[in-house]
């Protein structure tokens, strides 16, 4: 639809969008094929390769290709850029996709290279469209820091799981592990899932996640019908490691496990598809670090204010986490069913 509208061609938009409706990846390679010039101008005007301010010139290598990702099509296209003269560094720019054509939003354009002995990766987007490859290795990570921090705040899902499981934490030592067994399984499959060795349907990870909000925000709801009158004990400890009861260690578990699908949601929102890299593997650790970095900080501002509530109006604070858990939990099963049902 990009390339079509900006080239003003009718007949590839049609093509595209029959191809499109009936789910043809052979229909669909095709019509790029033959408005290849179209395609071509289209990603060659918006991305661009320079060279002390001399643009290189892109040439396309073979036909583009239909992939698919989370059960959506993807069109991959093999450019190779030619510079005037060989050179140490260079910048890159993308204006790929823009707000302004509506048919996306915030879109973020992850680049992995390795031109004249440098490599690296950068995250583009409208606010940073261009980098440089002589930039320093902190410039880079800044970047893949910023990128995870803001995946974590407009990620609503997940910021309600964190939050569900702040509700259900009746003590400092129970949020600190809760939190730290989520972090742990997500960051393996986040991991393995970013860098292409495990790989699970969005089908799959994304009901999951929602399920998971309602699960863990219901247990907390189920915990004070069970204590009843003594729900607000807030001092009982468990037996054991960490004094943790038998409940405490079956609710570390269940976010554990949830923790390992979560990771596969995170990694799914970057859409990256390479192969194994030590600089990548790097920047994707920097991506997880702003993801933790945001959730400690909403950890720190939350749950004092829940503890002293809990503390000086005990039944308040039951009341408060009760309506806050309630809330999470019909929230999570609304999302569930609409990711089951497609809607």
């Amino acid at each position: 639809m990009s390339a079509a509208d900006s080239g003003d061609d009718d007949p590839l938009f049609k093509a595209g969008t029959a191809a499109f409706d009936a789910g043809d990846s052979d229909a669909q390679a095709a019509a790029l094929k033959s408005h290849s010039s179209t395609v071509l101008r289209y990603v060659s005007d918006r991305f661009a390769v320079t060279a002390r301010n001399t643009d290189c010139q892109p040439t396309q290598v073979g036909d583009a290709t239909i992939g698919e990702r989370e059960g959506v099509p993807y069109a991959n296209l093999l450019l190779d850029w030619t510079c005037p003269e060989r050179l140490d560094q260079h910048e890159v720019r993308s204006a790929l996709f823009p707000d302004d054509e509506g048919y996306v939003k915030g879109t973020k354009t992850i680049v992995t290279y390795e031109i004249d002995s440098r490599s690296g990766s950068a995250a583009l987007d409208s606010a940073n469209p261009s980098f440089s490859t002589a930039q320093a290795w902190y410039e880079r990570f800044g970047e893949f820091f910023l990128l995870g921090a803001e995946h974590l705040l407009s990620g609503i899902d997940h910021i309600l799981f964190l939050l569900a499981l702040i509700a259900g934490s009746r003590r400092l030592r129970e949020i600190v592990l809760a939190a730290t067994s989520f972090t742990l399984a997500h960051s393996v499959t986040f991991m393995l899932a970013a860098l292409g060795l495990v790989e699970v349907p969005g089908a799959v990870v994304e009901p999951v996640i929602a399920l998971s909000i309602a699960v863990v925000a219901g247990w907390h709801l189920w915990g004070i019908w069970r204590r009843g009158r003594h729900a607000t004990d807030l001092e009982t400890a468990g037996h054991g490691h960490f004094s943790l009861d038998r409940a405490g260690w079956i609710r570390l578990g269940v976010v554990f496990c949830f923790g390992l699908v979560h990771g596969l949601g995170f990694a799914g929102a970057l859409g990256i598809d390479e192969a194994w890299s030590w600089t990548l593997l790097w920047s994707l650790l920097v991506f997880n670090v702003g993801i933790e970095v945001v959730q400690l900080t909403i950890i720190a501002l939350v749950f004092p204010l829940l503890l002293v509530l809990r503390r000086r109006a005990p039944k308040a604070g039951i009341w408060a986490t009760g309506v806050v858990s309630a809330a999470v939990s019909v929230m999570g099963l609304i999302w569930f069913v609409q990711r089951v049902s497609g809607s």
